[in-house]
């Protein structure tokens, strides 16, 4: 059995803009960077191990956070391909397209992309291996579509309606991988402030 936090990475200029990131190495803005300066992990993460997507907005989250994390290439956001970079404006339409023609929820993939399914089979590897040579807890910072795979993966949610609760993104999300099983056992625990 291993334990997994799942945090997403600080505020970035895309962010603000509403620009689609995905494997885009966009660096956190100043006023992520003061957010996070603010804000330490929670006391239940304590004893975690920490990994960290390879791109540059996660490790520097993790840094800002207190911890050294160990790069792991399988958390690395969802590949929004020909997408990365334009904003939901843009995007909305071409993705009522592609639903419209039964390509929505898990097996949604935007052009040159990676669906959601994908990045869960990217998930259940890195756990599995977690699983097989440890650490038992992992604290791991990532993105929104990973931890929206996760949480997907955890309960059984299709993705083609809304989670079946909000996400809080300053916050960690703990999960339970056994046997090739993900279950989720605390979401949206906050990330507090710095004493």
């Amino acid at each position: 059995m291993t334990r997994i936090a799942l945090i997403r990475h600080g505020a970035t200029f895309w962010n603000a803009e509403g620009r689609i990131q995905g494997h885009a190495d966009t660096p956190l803005s100043p006023e992520g960077r003061a957010e996070l300066a603010r804000l330490a992990p929670p006391p239940e993460l304590r004893g975690g191990t920490w990994f960290s997507s390879p791109l540059a907005r996660a490790v520097e989250t993790a840094r800002l956070l207190g911890h050294e994390p160990q790069i792991e290439p399988l958390l690395i956001e969802t590949n929004w391909g020909a997408w990365e970079g334009l904003t939901r404006a843009v995007t909305t339409p071409l993705s009522h397209r592609i639903a419209a023609r039964g390509l929505a929820g898990l097996d949604f993939r935007p052009p040159g992309g990676e669906s959601p399914r994908a990045a869960q089979d990217r998930l259940c590897r890195f756990f599995a291996d977690l699983e097989r040579n440890g650490p038992d807890f992992a604290v791991c910072v990532t993105h929104k579509g990973i931890i929206r795979a996760a949480l997907s993966l955890a309960l059984g949610w299709d993705m083609r309606d809304k989670p079946p609760f909000k996400l809080k993104w300053r916050a960690a999300h703990i999960f339970v991988w056994e046997s090739g099983h993900l279950r989720l056992e605390t979401a949206n625990l906050a990330l507090p402030a710095r004493a």
